[in-house]
């Protein structure tokens, strides 16, 4: 009988070591890396602040574009908005970037949690000019544009150039948060 039950426990033991080589485990990664993308309009990359009459000139002018920025984002994020320098260049003269103010709002399709600054001066440093704590598909900011009034420009204007064109580029730029 001895040799039954160990002749059985040997085989117990061959099937038990038999089973352990019938499977084995892997380790799965689920890698998530931030995506943020950030798009201008390709119909508005031309922005046109135009001073035509002394209302212009005393109260401003302004510019909004309608979907102007669209984000793609896999989590919180941040627009930010600069200008190329601290002037903008004309011919004879310079001005200043920062008379010329920035303000995004909701869009088409809005970021629900979106945050808005109420208004940047246009600076050759990045400004926040919209965050969200969440991310977001193809969500659409409107810009307007805000040039100065007040008269500020009313020194500007140079004899034989009509109209008299100062220009910079503005960078929008999109980074996690």
């Amino acid at each position: 009988m001895r040799k039954l039950v160990l002749a059985f426990s040997a085989m117990l033991v061959t099937i038990a070591l038999k089973a352990q080589e019938n499977y084995d485990e892997v380790t799965l990664n689920v890698k998530l890396s931030p995506i943020q993308t950030l798009v201008v309009n390709q119909n508005q990359k031309t922005v046109n602040l135009e001073y035509d009459s002394k209302e212009d000139y005393e109260n401003g002018v302004s510019e909004t574009k309608q979907d102007h920025l669209t984000v793609y984002s896999t989590g919180g994020y941040q627009v930010k908005v600069k200008s190329s320098g601290s002037q903008l260049i004309g011919t004879s003269k310079n001005l200043d970037a920062s008379t010329v103010k920035i303000v995004a709002s909701a869009g088409s399709n809005p970021a629900n949690e979106a945050q808005y600054a109420s208004s940047q001066s246009l600076s050759a440093d990045d400004k926040v000019i919209v965050s969200s704590s969440t991310g977001g598909v193809d969500k659409n900011f409107n810009v307007t544009y805000v040039g100065a009034g007040a008269d500020a420009y009313l020194n500007y204007y140079v004899a034989g150039q009509t109209p008299t064109v100062y220009t910079t580029s503005v960078t929008y730029t999109i980074v996690a948060q």
